[in-house]
């Protein structure tokens, strides 16, 4: 099941149903603006097998020019999303669904190294399960002392996060 309001903070278990529920949704996407598409990647939490997350899909879509990306904004409001802009990162198209939230799409340039960030943080944890537990330990204990603060929660993960790229 996915949803959370906007603000909130809450995990949830993993659920199998996640892959699944991303796949239809990057079918969508590539049929409204596969023109400008080079690659979608399930990212986030919810990507990571076993992972306590926010129950929101985070999609990941790389293109070769973060300028002409812009042209997708009307195909992705006709399929419900709300354009944030960069949202604090610099050269990323945001887009946010549902209310409450569904689904979060960051649009970045494959070359980025955001986009590379999305990818080695995602394939780590996924292949390393004392890592992903160590993250999953320190997200609910985030949860358990931030429940109405989303900001402080992602600050809180930051000082890991950042870990793990350096081994990039």
């Amino acid at each position: 099941m996915l949803g959370l309001p906007s603000g909130e903070v809450q995990l949830s278990r993993y659920e199998v149903g996640w892959r699944s529920l991303f796949l239809e949704e990057a079918e969508r996407l590539r049929a409204r603006i596969g023109g400008y598409v080079l690659d979608i990647q399930h990212i986030g939490s919810t990507s990571i097998p076993g992972m306590p997350a926010k129950p929101i899909l985070d999609i990941g879509i790389a293109v070769t020019d973060f300028e002409e990306a812009i042209r997708c904004v009307p195909s992705m409001e006709e399929l419900e999303y709300i354009y944030k802009g960069e949202n604090g990162i610099p050269r990323r198209h945001y887009f946010v669904k549902g209310d409450p939230r569904t689904h979060h799409v960051h649009v970045l340039e494959i070359e980025s190294q955001e986009w590379r960030n999305h990818l080695f943080f995602r394939d780590y944890l996924t292949g390393n399960p004392q890592a992903a537990l160590e993250y999953a330990r320190l997200k609910e204990d985030l949860v358990k002392r931030l429940p109405a603060d989303r900001e402080a929660y992602q600050a809180g993960k930051d000082g890991f996060i950042r870990e793990i790229l350096r081994k990039a």
